[in-house]
């Protein structure tokens, strides 16, 4: 007799009636929690261990009904998040969940699609095609661009760098891996103010943390082209192989813009790998008025822009634009026999171009959000967001006692109250300011160190943020610069 297949009661699935019963009221959930998100505290008061102990500590033996589920969803969970739809979250770089977005990710979560190989996923592969693309005209660059979707731009600079080791056909590092073997020191360059990321990726691809070399930047935190070209020269002198060199359009801390043009010219020279961090300014190409930061990056050899940062696209998504694929490919292509096809030759398979098998259907968010916004209403949201930084830069530095402590080309600022003292005593009393405001619910900011300076930093990048939101940043600031 043949194996009956157990019920849903059984297994816990669902079944498409009662699908349809959840998600209607999953859809209301999110419309009226997205319609009143200052309800919660943008950032939770901080209790680590609270939602550790309010969940059960083994897996439940039995099915569990989904409305159970959903009331400790609402009940232990939701409370306890920093809420990043929050129109008052300014901290790192604020973004936003756009419906279009998450109408995507909820299509893309349903169709499950694998595109590993094309086909596995036919209009999943060609659709990232052309919404790569889509992001390459969009910030202007040539048209011989390849470009992929990984997670997050961590990924993206790995995959620069394990390319750029690439370029040296002698070093076959492919094939024979770097230990146990005589090679020189391979060297990453870029500046003091560049994100760890670069740091990480050498950590992983076993060029070390000691060679990558922080290129000192000047007093508007970008870095020094002839300061890389003393590094790169001084490096050949030691008998190190210099590989690539990482440019930033958006500095994580302050959003200053490296040289490009100056160290594509240096890249050039040198035959090494010119990567660039666009990864929060990126979509600002969309902007006219801000092209001219872009200068140089059409010569570079690869670039990263992250959409689920400033293009309103649900994390996780990152663009990595190659105009060297066959160096990526190189990098990272292995097909066994299982994974064999007759058009491999003709198509795009994305396990070519990376080290994860598995490739999700990122792309049709994005490709959603761009349509839903169009070109046009991008740089709209992108110089308000500007413009709202600008006004904010403005009050910092007409109030007394306060100061911009950084260029702000984009939509974040980064600033400081000064009081009488060393550095030490100001710092501190910065570092209370925030922890104040923060503790208000209705905003949360970040900070970082410039110069050894600590800075307070207000991010507008929220879909839903206006003038009122940083209005009310603006008065928590001084009420806690006064009493702290």
């Amino acid at each position: 007799m043949p194996t009956p297949a157990p019920d849903s009661s059984q297994t816990g699935d669902l079944s498409l009636d009662e699908y349809r019963s959840r998600a209607t009221a999953l859809v209301e959930w999110i419309a009226t929690y997205l319609e009143h998100p200052e309800r919660y505290p943008v950032l939770p008061p901080l209790e680590p261990g609270a939602t550790l102990a309010a969940l059960a500590d083994e897996p439940p033996e039995e099915p569990e009904p989904l409305g159970v589920i959903l009331d400790d969803f609402n009940r232990q969970i939701v409370p306890r998040l920093t809420h990043w739809n929050h129109p008052g979250f300014l901290a790192y770089f604020a973004n936003t969940a756009s419906v279009p977005g998450m109408l995507g990710e909820m299509l893309a979560t349903a169709l499950n699609t694998n595109a590993m190989l094309w086909r596995t996923g036919p209009a999943a592969a060609e659709l990232e095609e052309r919404t790569t693309d889509w992001m390459r005209q969009l910030i202007g660059l040539p048209p011989e661009w390849f470009g992929m979707i990984t997670d997050l731009a961590s990924t993206s600079t790995l995959y620069a760098l394990a390319a750029a080791r690439e370029l040296d056909p002698a070093l076959d590092v492919r094939r024979k891996g770097l230990s146990g073997r005589a090679l020189p020191a391979l060297r990453v360059y870029c500046s003091d103010q560049a994100h760890s990321s670069v740091h990480k990726a050498a950590m992983t691809l076993g060029i070390g943390l000691d060679n990558v070399v922080a290129v000192e930047s000047d007093a508007e935190f970008r870095m020094r082209p002839e300061a890389l070209e003393r590094a790169i020269a001084s490096d050949r002198a030691a008998g190190h192989r210099p590989i690539a060199v990482v440019g930033v359009l958006g500095t994580t801390s302050s959003t200053s813009v490296d040289p490009l043009a100056a160290i594509a010219d240096i890249a050039t020279r040198e035959q090494i790998w010119f990567h660039v961090d666009a990864a929060y300014a990126g979509v600002a190409g969309a902007v006219p008025e801000l092209r001219h930061h872009f200068a140089g990056m059409e010569r570079a050899d690869s670039v990263v822009i992250n959409p689920h940062k400033w293009l309103f696209t649900p994390m996780d998504c990152s663009v990595f634009l190659v105009r060297r694929p066959e160096a990526l490919r190189r990098a990272f292509s292995v097909i066994p026999a299982y994974l064999e096809t007759a058009e491999q030759d003709t198509v795009t398979n994305y396990m070519d171009y990376g080290f994860q098998l598995g490739h999700r259907f990122r792309a049709l968010k994005l490709w959603m959000v761009i349509r839903a916004f169009g070109a046009r209403g991008i740089a709209t949201r992108i110089r308000h967001h500007c413009a709202l930084a600008a006004e904010f830069a403005g009050w910092v530095a007409a109030a007394p006692g306060w100061a911009v402590e950084a260029p702000h080309p984009f939509s974040v600022v980064c600033f400081r109250h000064v009081i009488e003292g060393d550095e030490s005593r100001i710092n501190e009393h910065n570092a209370r300011i925030l922890d104040l405001v923060n503790a208000s619910g209705d905003v949360f900011l970040s900070h970082t160190v410039l110069r050894g300076r600590y800075v307070i930093r207000v991010a507008v990048g929220n879909l839903r943020t206006e003038r009122s939101h940083l209005a009310r940043a603006w008065e928590l600031l001084r009420t806690a610069s006064a009493t702290s």
